[in-house]
């Protein structure tokens, strides 16, 4: 089967260059580059959002300027209008899982379109797509911002694509044992030096206690030896406190 072409992203009307470069930041994060504008109220070239973009140049170098939402859709095969439900409008409604599998699933080029701002997509624009996607959201505040929405659904579609994920970056491994017992040793003798064993009747369940607590992380060498600096440190401040009452 033919490998289905990536989706645009479809802007209508968008109000702030701003947001139109936070779009094309959180597009470029899934490995999506294609953006075409409906009539920006703006225009387009837009200089506030190359900041906004935050190195995301080639989506807003290639984004392309349509007059109608049509005129933008007219090479799509399938259109996704990312609101909630309209009235009078009988649309499939999809999650944007769920439209994801869809658009991975077709031979054609589809488009995801988002409305403006404040107001989102009218009904006559989506009357124009073939689906409807609605993201699931707290009913008690249901606000997301257009970048917001976009990361959502450019999400969705990137599980199906081979991206790299962010490189791991390898954990210390674990201290040996002993390395743990002289912190412990240690610990404890700036401890009962200071006063802290008492009553001394409590001595040993304090011990134990404290022991438990120190054997539950995976101490590496470097943590053991940063935890003898501090309590070194600790042990000649009080020194020197005393030193300085006498």
């Amino acid at each position: 089967m033919t490998k289905a072409p990536a989706p645009v992203i479809v802007l209508v009307r968008p109000q702030l260059g701003e947001n139109i470069g936070t779009v094309a930041r959180a597009m470029l994060n899934f490995g999506l580059t294609e953006l075409r504008l409906v009539a920006p109220r703006d225009g387009w070239p837009n200089p506030a959002a190359g900041p906004a973009a935050s190195g995301a140049d080639v989506v807003l170098a290639n984004a392309r300027v349509f007059d109608t939402l049509a005129d933008a859709v007219a090479d799509c095969t399938d259109v996704y209008a990312t609101t909630v439900r309209k009235r009078g409008v009988t649309k499939p409604v999809l999650t944007p899982e769920a439209a994801a599998t869809q658009v991975h699933a077709t031979s054609g080029r589809s488009a995801y379109v988002f409305g403006p701002e404040r107001s989102g997509l009218d009904s006559d624009d989506v009357a124009l797509a073939h689906n409807i996607v609605t993201v699931p959201i707290n009913p008690a505040f249901g606000s997301l911002n257009l970048a917001q929405a976009v990361i959502l659904i450019a999400y969705e579609w990137s599980k199906g694509e081979a991206l790299a994920s962010p490189p791991e970056v390898p954990l210390d491994p674990p201290a040996p044992h002993r390395e743990l017992e002289d912190l412990i040793d240690h610990l404890v003798r700036d401890l009962d030096a200071a006063g802290y064993f008492f009553p001394p009747e409590r001595t040993t369940a304090t011990l134990r206690t404290l022991r438990t607590a120190l054997t539950k992380t995976g101490w590496s060498h470097n943590d053991i030896r940063m935890m003898h600096g501090i309590v070194t440190t600790l042990g000649k401040a009080r020194k020197s406190t005393r030193g300085g009452d006498n």
